[in-house]
C-alpha cells in the first residue's frame, strides 16, 4: 500500500529558525594559557572545560536574532534579562553582575573617511557585550566594524596573560576598544585642524554645514565613550570577581579611556567655537560687501542726482543755454565720483 505523499511547503509555513551555531564566529576551548586543538560546538566546548575542571571557554558571537541567543542562554545558564540586552544593539556602556556573572556592555567606534567639505557620515557605532563567569566568556558583537580576530590572536600569543582566565579576555577586549578610540580620536583630531586651518584662513569660506556634522558625529562619539568610564572604574574594585593583576591592567585601560574622553571634549569646545568663528566670518563678509554695494551706490547717487535736475526741462535754469554747460555739468559729475571713490578708499569702503 502506498503511502499519501507530503503536501507541499506553504507560503504560510513558520520559517525555522536559525541554530545558534550561524552567530557563532569562533569557539574554543583554552586550557594552561594554550587553545586546544579541533572545533567545538558551544555546548561541547563547555562540556569539555566542566569535565577537565580547568580552562574556560571563549565564545564570540555576531548579531545573534532572540532564538539563537536563548538557546546560548540556555547552554550557560545565563540570566534572561542579560540575554535579551545581548540582541539589542545600541545598549548604554553598562555593569551587571547577575551572581558569579559579569555583564560588560561597551560601545565600539570607527572613522570613516570623507571628504571635508560633504556632510557625510564620519564616525560609525558598534556595540559588544561580554558575559564573564569562572568558566566562559561570551563576547557579542553588533556591527561590522567590531571584530575581536585581533584581540584574540593576540591574546593567544601571550600564553602567559591567558592563564589569568576569563578576567584576561575581559581586560583584552576593553584594551583593544578602548585602543580604537584612541585611533578614531586622532582621526577626528585631523579633520578639526584641518577645519580651523580653513576657518581661519585669509581669504577662504567653509560652508557651516560640515561644521554642524562634524560637531554632531562629535556628540554621537562621546555619548558611546564617554558612558564606559563608570564600568571600567567599578571592573577596578576589589569586590569584583577578578583577579589583582587583572584589576591592575584595567586601570591602565581607565587612564586610556579619562584621556580620550578629554580629548573628544576639546574637540566639542573647538568646533563650537569654529562655528562661532565661521559665523562671525560671514558677518563681516557681509558687511563688506554691504558697505561696497553702498560706495558704489552713493557714486552712482551724484551724477544721477544732477542729471535729473536737469532733465526736468524747465525754460529758466542756470547755465541751460550756456554752450560750455554740459561738459561742466560732466565735469563736474567725474569730479564728485573720484572724490568719492578716493573717500570710500580711504576709508576701506572699497
Amino acid at each position: 500500500m502506498s503511502s499519501a505523499a507530503p503536501p507541499p511547503p506553504s507560503d504560510h509555513d513558520t520559517p525555522t529558525p536559525d541554530p545558534p551555531a550561524r552567530a557563532v564566529v569562533d569557539c574554543a576551548v583554552y586550557v594552561d594559557g594554550a587553545r586546544l586543538p579541533g572545533s567545538f560546538t558551544p555546548q561541547a566546548a563547555l562540556a569539555e572545560v566542566r569535565e577537565r575542571g580547568a580552562g574556560f571557554v571563549w565564545l564570540g558571537l555576531h548579531e545573534p536574532d532572540e532564538q539563537q541567543m536563548t538557546e546560548i542562554a540556555g547552554i550557560y545558564g545565563l540570566h534572561p534579562l542579560a540575554a535579551e540586552d545581548a540582541v539589542r544593539p545600541r545598549q548604554r556602556p553598562k555593569l551587571e553582575r547577575y551572581d558569579d556573572t559579569l555583564v560588560v556592555v561597551m560601545r565600539t567606534v570607527t572613522h570613516v573617511e570623507h571628504d571635508m567639505h560633504t556632510v557625510s557620515e564620519i564616525v560609525l557605532t558598534g556595540q559588544i557585550l561580554i558575559f564573564v563567569a569562572p568558566d566562559f566568556v561570551i563576547a557579542v558583537r553588533h556591527g561590522e566594524h567590531s571584530g575581536l580576530s585581533g584581540a584574540r590572536r593576540a591574546l593567544e600569543a601571550d600564553p602567559e596573560r591567558l592563564r589569568r582566565g576569563p578576567g584576561a579576555v575581559l581586560h583584552a577586549i576593553a584594551d583593544y576598544v578602548v585602543d580604537s578610540y584612541i585611533d578614531v580620536a586622532q582621526a577626528v583630531e585631523q579633520d578639526v585642524d584641518a577645519m580651523e586651518e580653513e576657518i581661519f584662513t585669509p581669504g577662504t569660506t567653509m560652508p557651516i554645514e560640515p561644521i554642524y556634522q562634524l560637531k554632531r558625529e562629535i556628540v554621537e562619539m562621546r555619548r558611546a565613550v564617554a558612558p564606559f568610564a563608570l564600568p571600567l572604574q567599578m571592573l577596578t574594585q576589589k569586590e569584583m570577581p577578578l583577579s589583582k593583576e587583572v584589576r591592575r591592567y584595567l586601570r591602565d585601560v581607565a587612564d586610556h579611556h579619562t584621556m580620550v574622553t578629554e580629548q573628544i571634549t576639546v574637540f566639542d569646545e573647538s568646533l563650537s567655537a569654529m562655528i562661532g568663528a565661521a559665523l562671525a566670518k560671514t558677518a563681516v563678509q557681509q558687511n563688506t560687501d554691504m558697505r561696497k554695494i553702498s560706495a558704489l551706490v552713493a557714486m552712482a547717487a551724484v551724477p544721477t542726482m544732477i542729471a535729473g535736475i536737469y532733465g526736468m526741462n524747465f525754460d529758466h535754469m542756470p547755465e541751460l543755454r550756456q554752450v560750455w554747460g554740459y561738459p561742466v555739468v560732466l565735469t563736474v559729475m567725474v569730479v564728485l565720483c573720484a572724490a568719492l571713490l578716493v573717500l570710500f578708499r580711504r576709508s576701506k569702503w572699497l
